[in-house]
């Protein structure tokens, strides 16, 4: 019997790269890169003049103000500002030789910004939670006129503010630096009002079926579920209380209550015969600033991601 050896040809199959066409440049799209380049330029050219002159000397900028890199390089301007020169050393580079007790402002503003940042999202998140899902006579217009606050300029606020801190004995004092934004802000009850708004009902409608109370479903539902904006929240109310400037200088007076933003005005006001200490401030700038851009940057793309999130354009 002959057995008949088919030969099955081999089928090789090659797959064929997808290649994508580059786009050619256009005249537009060179314009649109330029014209970025420009705002990335303008946007980063102040921190890098910041820079440069902290790390100048008062003399060398006088002499050549112009010049683009550090003129006579030193870092006696961060040794000024964090308070590590003599006052002979310190007179000697052009500062005034005045005590700066830096890290006693750095302490100060942690500790206002954070109790500001605490607190402010505690009571936010409650009244935000209030606004959002619980029923009562009158809701939204009390939500109306809450939010008009927003509209109410800041400035109109301070002198009703001052005398009720004067009133409280709360002047020259961390706690009156921190109290009147201390609660809550028409802008953080609204931001996260659109977050618990968004949120599914029937996730509140199981965990009461659960037998658990709306105290509860706050802080063990709907709260870590806003974990994300609320971190945003807590990044810009941070920046916003570290950055704040004319309400510390009216209620603080002494270096027990003053905060890192106003000890720059005390650090510029303590000028010596040969003019201001250029160099030494704007150390003291970008030392004040430098936690906050780190902290910006980090969390620059969550914040944008949520702010797109919760509807604010």
């Amino acid at each position: 019997m002959a057995t008949a050896n088919t030969v099955i040809p081999s089928t090789t199959t090659t797959t064929a790269r997808i290649r994508t066409p580059r786009r050619r440049p256009s005249f537009g799209r060179a314009v649109a890169w330029t014209v970025m380049a420009a705002i990335v330029l303008i946007t980063l050219l102040p921190f890098y003049w910041i820079l440069r002159t902290a790390l100048s000397t008062n003399s060398g900028l006088a002499a050549h103000p112009a010049d683009l890199l550090p003129v006579d390089a030193t870092t006696g301007g961060f040794e000024r500002a964090l308070g590590l020169q003599s006052t002979e050393e310190a007179i000697a580079q052009g500062g005034s030789g005045g005590d700066l007790a830096f890290w006693r402002y750095l302490l100060n503003s942690v500790i206002v910004s954070t109790l500001i940042t605490v607190c402010q999202l505690l009571f936010s998140a409650m009244a935000a939670y209030a606004f959002a899902r619980l029923r009562w006579r009158g809701r939204d217009k009390v939500f109306a006129l809450f939010l008009a606050g927003l509209m109410v300029p800041t400035i109109f606020t301070l002198l009703p503010n001052f005398v009720l801190i004067k009133e409280l004995g709360l002047v020259d004092n961390l706690l009156g630096i921190a109290l009147p934004t201390m609660f809550m802000t028409p802008f953080a009850v609204f931001f996260l009002r659109q977050f618990f708004m968004n949120i599914p009902l029937e996730v509140e409608e199981a965990a009461l079926l659960d037998g658990a109370g709306k105290i509860r479903i706050f802080f063990r539902v709907l709260l870590p579920m806003a974990s994300t904006p609320v971190l945003t929240l807590a990044v810009l109310t941070y920046i916003t209380s570290w950055n704040d400037y004319f309400w510390p200088l009216m209620v603080s007076y002494t270096d027990s209550s003053r905060v890192l933003s106003v000890a720059l005005a005390v650090f510029r006001a303590q000028t010596p015969q040969s003019g201001y200490d250029w160099s030494g401030l704007m150390a003291a700038t970008l030392i004040a600033a430098l936690p906050m851009l780190v902290l910006f940057g980090v969390f620059a793309r969550r914040i944008v991601g949520t702010i797109s999130f919760t509807g604010i354009k």
